[in-house]
């Protein structure tokens, strides 16, 4: 199925959510931002869908935000709406869905591209792939909560310089400076990602959306807080259906058939 900017597959229990601008190299205008929040609405409600991978079209990841919009009058809607009614929306969508979702970066991923890449759960990139915080080189500073995770995954000091100078970063060096999970040759990394996505559907996704809810409240709470939450949704974890059938398969010695409950 097709919203014109973006693309939506359901495969093997995964939806892939296609950027498709590659013309513009998936840079985002107002069209765009609302489409992948209502994809990302319909996967999030989809009983088949397991896990999600956000990929894109051509030769980009996603360049960020559309330069042409907001330099064409008529088509400018301003930053504020831009920030909260586009890209902000995405990344608390991304952070809430109680689904695994895998960016799959397949090229260039710069500004609000880059950000939203790094929101995701799990970040894998093509070896031509490359990560550009392209902000400071207009005179803009980070958003898309790039200055909340990027600080989280690599240190501060190091995100500090790459927002201010705006340097390339290549997804090897993202890789090694744990920027991201994994960097596949360009050869294999659709196959890669494909696997990865349905490895991850076929876990107890219960369990795996707790763990999303234990790490996004990581980011907030102190050690008293998150071991009391851990308390709690362990307990939740263990009263699931998938954790009968875990136990079950591995006394059993044979492979798990989780159901997401």
């Amino acid at each position: 199925m097709s919203t014109n900017s973006i693309e939506k597959k359901i495969e093997n229990k995964v939806a892939y959510l296609h950027l498709n601008r590659p013309e513009v190299f998936n840079s985002f205008n107002r069209e765009m931002a609302l489409a992948m929040q209502t994809a990302l609405d319909e996967v999030a409600q989809n009983p088949e869908v397991r896990a999600i991978v956000i990929t894109g079209n051509g030769k980009a990841f996603c360049a960020g935000q559309d330069l042409k919009e907001v330099t064409t009058p008529e088509l400018n809607p301003g930053f504020r709406k831009i920030l909260e009614e586009h890209y902000n929306p995405i990344i608390e969508r991304i952070r809430a869905i109680e689904k695994p979702i895998v960016a799959a970066v397949n090229g260039v991923a710069a500004g609000a591209g880059a950000n939203i890449a790094l929101a995701c759960d799990i970040v894998v990139a093509n070896e031509q792939a490359a990560f550009i915080q392209a902000f400071s080189k207009i005179g803009l500073v980070p958003d898309s909560a790039g200055t909340f995770f990027l600080p989280r995954l690599i240190g501060f000091q190091k995100a500090s310089a790459l927002m201010m100078l705006g340097d390339k970063v290549s997804a090897t060096e993202a890789y090694e400076m744990g920027m991201i999970y994994k960097c596949y040759p360009t050869a294999l990394f659709e196959e890669e990602v494909q696997k990865l996505a349905v490895t991850l559907a076929d876990m107890p996704t219960h369990a795996l959306a707790l763990t999303k809810k234990l790490l996004n409240r990581s980011m907030i709470n102190n050690l008293q807080e998150q071991l009391a939450m851990e308390s709690d949704l362990q307990i939740e974890a263990s009263s699931s259906n998938d954790y009968r059938e875990g136990v079950a398969a591995f006394v059993e010695k044979r492979k798990p058939e989780f159901k997401g409950n």
